[in-house]
């Protein structure tokens, strides 16, 4: 068994209790869904199982980030395996990696973490109007190819700021107009690709959570202000709706197909601000709301500058290569585990030689 301890929990526990960074008011925020800045506390178990095969088996699995809003604690992880070890990937991006040289009949790999969160918020009368941007900043300014800046999205992005002075202003305008616009789509597999050229430019409006918040940064990232995707999982029970996570009564949940994309913007004085359009698109379609409707507009203030804090993000990586280096590169995106077996890629929607379970215990 090998072990990663990053933060013991009471230790976390402690630290959040008395979190008072720039994202974060000192005291309980004011929202009508009940959420303070009473720490939570989960235990995550994932497990794998890989099938049969003679040719080498490799697995990157994305790790939970050390945040100011999430401490994480107890990472283990044990299997059959080769080798297993956590690298460090672009976008500073852990990732557990896994190797078998061979599978007898199947093989097995489970990993374990404790994370205490904490509700996050945003003081806005902290914002300020510069651009004096650190190097790691800088690069959540530059295009990729899911999330690329040409001149006509920076003229699409300047048509939907022209109002706007400052860059939380412009910042606000393109988050009208991304919940007003993009719709969730039931039909897309998994949280979708996050194609934001192809959404934009052909007008597909309609995706899950990793479109509608690609389309969010890309926007960002024309109008030049900096922002990128933060993918992670589900863990619990939330109070703003079902749609946005739900466990039974002891605090226990099957995320299996929890993953869930949120978006984050920098503006100085404030630092990297947290948002979900695509949770507003998922909330209004759950529970049939109008454009109007009370609740809506309530989730739709919240979710710009707020995160409930019942989900672990994980990395904000993005048309990057893994390593180590597997056959097919650069990979989209890393929210799900991504496997090989030879050379053959597998989809990590619908993997036919693996299957994995992840569940998640909030300590009540």
């Amino acid at each position: 068994m090998e072990r990663r301890t990053f933060l013991k929990s009471t230790a976390a526990l402690t630290t959040l209790a008395v979190l008072t960074p720039n994202l974060a008011f000192a005291n309980e925020s004011k929202n009508p869904f009940g959420i303070t800045k009473t720490p939570r506390k989960f235990s995550v178990k994932n497990s794998y199982i890989f099938e049969k095969s003679d040719e080498v088996t490799q697995a990157w699995i994305p790790l939970p980030k050390e945040i100011d809003f999430q401490k994480i604690s107890n990472l283990e992880y044990k299997g059959d395996y080769t080798e297993a070890k956590i690298v460090k990937n672009p976008y500073d991006s852990d990732v557990l990696y896994v190797k078998w040289d061979k599978i007898e009949k199947e093989a097995k790999l489970d990993l374990e973490f404790s994370v205490v969160t904490q509700e996050r918020t945003t003081n806005f009368e902290l914002a300020k109007n510069n651009k004096n941007y650190s190097d790691e900043v800088k690069q959540y300014l530059e295009g990729t190819k899911h999330i690329p800046v040409t001149p006509k999205l920076q003229d699409f992005a300047k048509d939907i700021i022209k109002d706007a002075k400052t860059d939380l202003e412009k910042a606000k305008a393109i988050y009208e107009w991304t919940v007003s616009t993009m719709y969730r789509d039931e039909s897309v597999i998994g949280c979708g690709i996050g194609d934001a050229q192809k959404s934009i430019e052909e007008k597909i409006f309609g995706g899950k959570c990793t479109d509608i918040s690609s389309v969010f940064v890309c926007l960002l990232r024309n109008a030049n202000i900096p922002a990128r995707e933060l993918f992670g999982i589900r863990l619990g029970q939330s109070k703003i709706s079902n749609a946005c996570g739900k466990a039974d009564d002891k605090g226990f949940a099957d995320i299996t197909g929890a993953q869930h994309c949120r978006a984050e913007f920098y503006i100085d004085g404030l630092g990297w601000v947290g948002a979900d359009p695509a949770d507003v698109a998922k909330v209004k379609l759950a529970e049939d709301l109008k454009a109007n409707d009370k609740k809506l507009l309530d989730v739709k203030e919240y979710f710009f500058g707020s995160w409930e804090m019942n989900w672990v993000g994980f990395n904000s990586a993005r048309d990057f290569v893994l390593n180590p280096k597997p056959t097919q590169y650069p990979l989209n995106m890393l929210g799900y585990p991504y496997a090989e077996v030879g050379e053959d890629a597998k989809d990590y929607y619908n993997p036919k030689t693996f299957t994995y379970t992840y569940s998640s215990q909030e300590v009540l």
